[in-house]
């Protein structure tokens, strides 16, 4: 008889410590979630404004290889 119970309460405790380690691990994939969700948000701005930052630079390298912006530097110099 003693041994029944000694497999029925090491049954319910190895069952207790799975319920508690799966419950740790919804919790643990929750926050993976939310933490992935804030980094891929915070991955959008930036390439929207490495995006806009490059067309910046286009314009400017635009401006300056232009052969008028050159003619007004030597106007301005002299």
């Amino acid at each position: 008889m003693s041994n029944g119970v000694m497999v029925i309460v090491l049954v319910s405790v190895i069952f207790g410590v799975l319920y508690e380690m799966y419950k740790k691990h919804l919790e643990f994939k929750s926050k993976t979630l939310k933490y992935n969700q804030n980094n891929d948000e915070h991955n959008n701005e930036l390439k929207h404004q490495v995006a806009q930052l490059t067309k910046r630079v286009q314009t400017l390298e635009k401006i300056v290889t232009d052969e008028g912006y050159q003619v007004q530097k030597d106007i301005n110099n002299l």
